[in-house]
């Protein structure tokens, strides 16, 4: 005779089981989450590694230097401290636009520079330096995808400076300017530090503010403004630098849009 199972028997051992399977799916539901949790977080920081573009400031003066930072995303908060030797990365957008580069320099407790003052902290934020300095700057994956930068001295000169790319294709190093212009600045353009010595020189357009020297009014475009005399010592002392408004031929140089780049100072 077949033995008989009492109802509720087979109903408490069927929920038992079924109160196991259900605490099993729910714990596989929640690995599979939180694996594809996992899964998405490391493809953003993946994206957005390969979104980004890495800048090297280096100092090779024998000095201490504050480099001051502008563009979209106040990178590193827009400066920062780097000693004599020292170097110093940041990142910026793959396709950062009008940055600028420079350095700060004879900075006291309260971040009054000689050269380069942006405003009394570490860091920019946002503060664009006050001319004359050497600038560094960069439009990256810009027109035809390609990355533009120079080495600009429209606003005058502070310090040699440097721009080396690396990892691109096509790239040519910006020679800038490795030469010390402020030992042959004129004395009408010559700013002076706490010492008596010039440590810094103001371009023409700065010194002199005429329309010629700054190519503006009836000098405003390429055909009318040309390299004046002031324009002509920057260049000849930096001949791969902005020595004046229009000096685009000689001065930009371009470099496949995958490139990082170093500042050099000095």
């Amino acid at each position: 005779m077949k033995p008989q199972i009492r109802k509720d028997t087979a109903m408490a051992t069927d929920k038992k089981n079924c109160s196991k399977c259900e605490l099993g799916t729910k714990k596989d539901f929640m690995e599979i989450i939180m694996a594809l949790v996992k899964l998405t977080v490391a493809l953003l920081l993946l994206a957005v590694a390969a979104e980004s573009r890495k800048i090297t400031i280096y100092n090779k003066c024998p000095f201490t230097i504050w480099p001051g930072i502008l563009g979209p995303g106040n990178p590193s908060g827009g400066g920062f401290r780097l000693d004599a030797g020292q170097s110093r990365d940041f990142n910026v957008d793959d396709a950062w636009t009008a940055g600028r580069v420079w350095a700060r320099t004879g900075c006291d407790g309260n971040f009054n520079c000689e050269t380069g003052f942006c405003r009394n902290s570490e860091q920019c934020n946002g503060a664009g330096g006050v001319p004359p300095a050497s600038l560094a700057e960069f439009t990256l994956k810009a027109w035809g995808g390609q990355d533009f930068y120079d080495v600009s001295l429209v606003d005058g000169y502070n310090l040699p400076v440097l721009i080396d790319p690396h990892g691109g294709s096509g790239c040519k190093r910006a020679g800038g300017c490795v030469k010390d212009i402020n030992s042959e600045c004129p004395a009408a353009l010559s700013v002076k530090g706490h010492n008596g010595n010039t440590v810094a020189c103001k371009s023409g357009c700065l010194g002199y503010n005429t329309d010629q020297e700054c190519c503006r009014g009836a000098y405003g475009t390429p055909d009318k403004c040309h390299r004046s005399a002031t324009a002509q010592m920057f260049k000849d002392a930096c001949p791969t630098a902005y020595s004046y408004a229009y000096d685009d031929s000689s001065s930009t140089f371009t470099c496949q849009a995958t490139a990082s780049y170093t500042v050099q100072f000095c």
